[in-house]
């Protein structure tokens, strides 16, 4: 019991952390916590769709070639069922909100969508070895919000400027999150891939977030 209760807590510790920090980098007007609550709530539950998918999704897809079906399951299974369901949520929770008034306000929203995602693979994943979550915290969970904020951008975006934005973000987060499946299911010395994609995707993403915070004051937006 004690043994669960730590892996909980370890699968908690992660996604809490980053929503946190994100949440306080935008220091030029902060979300309502209603809001990021009822944001980070609805990205827990949507896994539940998500998962339902994916299992359809698996159980009419042939098998092909080693390759091809690693390709299928890291792209298509999962990165774009997880990506676009969370594209989604964000749409449905926030998109229209009075409060959603900002570029910045696609990522902070995208973000907390995709560490209630996370959170609730981990708790899932929390009946394993501490090991496990533990490179899940520094792997999986920072890989959600970093591919997930990058396409939170041109959500933002989207609002203010082309609708049709927001398909660039799900293009771009279904190939970072893609890469990262594919480098994990792949295996082999592949899988130390997915260190510096994640150094790449958080590059980005720190990119972004200071251009969305420069354009949404240029804007008056701020």
């Amino acid at each position: 019991m004690i043994y669960l209760l730590i892996n909980i807590i370890l699968a908690i510790i992660p996604a809490l952390a980053l929503l946190i920090y994100f949440y306080n980098k935008d220091k030029q007007k902060k979300e309502p916590v209603s809001l990021i609550l009822k944001v980070f709530i609805f990205g827990f539950l949507s896994v539940i769709p998500a998962v339902i998918i994916e299992m359809i999704f698996l159980e009419f897809i042939p098998e092909f070639s080693s390759i091809i079906s690693i390709f299928i399951k890291a792209f298509i299974i999962a990165a774009l069922v997880e990506e676009w369901i969370k594209l989604k949520t964000v749409t449905l929770t926030a998109f229209s909100n009075k409060y959603f008034d900002e570029i910045t306000d696609g990522i902070v929203y995208t973000i907390t969508a995709s560490l209630g995602f996370a959170l609730f693979e981990n708790i899932f994943y929390s009946i394993g070895p501490a090991s496990t979550l533990i490179l899940r915290g520094v792997t999986a969970v920072p890989l959600h919000a970093t591919a997930s904020g990058i396409m939170g951008y041109y959500i933002g975006k989207s609002k203010f400027e082309n609708p049709n934005l927001k398909y660039k973000g799900l293009a771009i987060a279904v190939l970072i999150h893609g890469l990262y499946d594919f480098f994990l299911f792949y295996g082999s010395w592949l899988a130390l891939m997915i260190f510096p994609l994640l150094f790449i995707s958080g590059t980005i993403l720190s990119r972004l977030y200071k251009a969305a915070l420069k354009e949404d004051r240029l804007t008056g937006r701020s």
